[in-house]
């Protein structure tokens, strides 16, 4: 088979539609498995996604639509994963088919809920996927500036570099930029990370605790990503590449970032059960911060924001008082 053959891919909601618009730049078709079939027929019939994006055309002649993942994953040579990480298990509990020979893009920016595995870990162990075949895409980039054609950039992530560049020839084009990497457990872990320190933005956001304040943040959570990162994971890397510190800055600035919004929502005195009620779309963040704070019982990193945040989402803190512990330990 010459990779990467044919491109499925899996979900319906915003990033996957965009990434379905860059792929069709590139790609002669693709197959697209949606979970509804009456979002699959509105899509059909109005030519663009019912719900999400919904300012981008598509050719639909080009796309064949499914709703029945198995088929989906028999038909397609590489799967490229885009589905909101606290569903990522249940749709993938779906499949019957044997994944062992195929190609894996993760475009999921979550940690895999229960398992506390990230995505790579969790097909390779639980379908069989190749290492060399798993690859990852991180930021810094929001569904919604792809939509708008602006200048953007994505970094595709493998062991087997040659792959990666294979992926990124596919999605790249006048308005994206790729970048290749082999640091496949840092983007995943970086992608994760950065969505919980865009609610802590969002909180000081909401809190109106001032742009000084915001940035001493920011500088600190970068630090705090890279101590936890080369912990989980040590290996070469530069923190300040755009897959790391550049998705951090965007998630936590962007008035497009639905965890930044949850944030403010929270800072501005909703519960946190009220604020959630308020997104209509998934702020995973919320499922991150849970996962990254039990994977750190084991290593014992020095992550305050990432206890902070998690005293206020689950252990009921204020977040004045939670932000007021994290700012004595900035430097």
């Amino acid at each position: 088979m010459n990779f990467p053959g044919t491109i499925a891919v899996m979900g319906g909601g915003s990033w996957a539609t965009a990434l379905a618009k860059l792929l069709l730049r590139n790609c002669e078709s693709i197959i697209w498995y949606m979970r509804r079939d009456d979002r699959i027929a509105d899509f059909k019939a109005m030519r663009h996604n019912p719900v999400y994006l919904t300012d981008v055309e598509f050719d639909i002649e080009r796309i064949d639509f499914s709703s029945d993942i198995n088929y989906v994953c028999r038909q397609a040579d590489t799967l490229l994963l885009a589905m909101p990480s606290p569903y990522f298990k249940s749709h993938m509990a779906k499949v019957t088919e044997d994944l062992s020979g195929k190609s894996v893009v993760s475009a999921v920016k979550g940690i895999v809920p229960d398992e506390n595995e990230t995505i790579s870990q969790y097909m390779t162990g639980h379908y069989g996927v190749d290492m060399d075949r798993m690859l990852v895409i991180g930021g810094p980039c929001h569904a919604e500036e792809v939509a708008l054609d602006r200048l953007s950039y994505l970094t595709v992530g493998c062991q087997d570099i040659d792959h990666a560049e294979k992926i990124a020839r596919c999605i790249a084009g006048k308005t994206m930029k790729t970048i290749t990497s082999c640091d496949v457990d840092g983007i995943e872990y970086a992608a994760v990370l950065k969505n919980v320190y865009s609610i802590a933005a969002g909180i000081v956001h909401g809190l109106k605790s001032g742009d000084n304040f915001l940035a001493m943040l920011v500088s600190n959570a970068i630090r705090e990503m890279e101590r936890f990162i080369d912990a989980v994971s040590p290996k070469p890397r530069q923190i300040c590449d755009s897959v790391y510190l550049g998705d951090l800055l965007v998630t936590s600035y962007s008035r497009f970032s639905r965890n930044h919004n949850f944030g403010a929502i929270i800072g501005k005195g909703y519960s946190v059960k009220a604020a959630r009620m308020e997104m209509e779309q998934t702020a995973e963040g919320y499922y991150g911060t849970k996962c990254i704070h039990e994977i750190n019982e084991m290593f014992q990193v020095a992550m305050p924001i990432l206890d902070g945040v998690y005293d206020i989402l689950y252990r009921g803190v204020t977040p004045e008082k939670a932000m007021r512990r994290m700012a004595d330990t900035f430097i």
